[in-house]
């Protein structure tokens, strides 16, 4: 599982979040996406730990945190969602 940080600073890097989440426990991956047109980090961040224990202390820690003058949002990554439809959220219904 992997843990979600929102609200983060266009400034942040990578080892920034490794030192931050790294206070919990071991850092397995940190992932920043950014803009696809800018390269612009888009303000939010996957970080995956060791465990999931580990995991559940940097999310009690952290969220709700003030971290580079920003209230962070930090929770459990959910699945990723299909967005392969362009129906607008309705699937081959017609009126």
């Amino acid at each position: 599982m992997s843990i979600y940080v929102g609200n983060l600073s266009y400034e942040i890097n990578q080892q920034d979040l490794n030192e931050v989440f790294g206070e919990y426990g071991t850092v397995k991956r940190v992932h920043i996406p950014t803009d696809r047109e800018t390269g612009r980090v888009r303000g939010f961040a996957f970080v995956e730990m060791e465990s999931e224990a580990d995991e559940d202390k940097a999310i009690e820690a952290l969220d709700g945190a003030e971290w580079m003058d920003r209230s962070l949002k930090v929770n459990k990554a959910r699945p990723r969602q299909d967005r392969s439809s362009f129906s607008g959220g309705r699937r081959n219904n017609r009126f």
